[in-house]
């Protein structure tokens, strides 16, 4: 899975900005925290749920479950607005 190319993504200190272009059949914006921007620019190539939650569990002290838990909760809203290309 991956972002689709009609989203594009902007970060600066603490957020991160993803914008539907073109027909991405989703109009606005999409604001996110530093974590929901690590999964997002992770989105970026094709990855998996699994090699992002293992890259979050590498990167910040957290329950392995909390992390698995929130990235699927930030993955899943993305599908819901058609970002994820399967």
């Amino acid at each position: 899975m991956k972002l689709k190319k009609e989203f594009v993504t902007h970060q600066n200190d603490n957020e991160h900005v993803t914008v539907a272009t073109g027909n991405a059949g989703f109009t606005g914006m999409l604001l996110s925290n530093e974590t929901a921007g690590f999964i997002i620019e992770h989105l970026k190539t094709e990855t998996t749920e699994e090699k992002i939650v293992d890259d979050m569990f590498a990167e910040y002290e957290a329950p392995r479950e909390v992390i698995a838990g929130d990235v699927h909760k930030i993955i899943e809203k993305l599908r819901s607005v058609g970002a994820i290309e399967e």
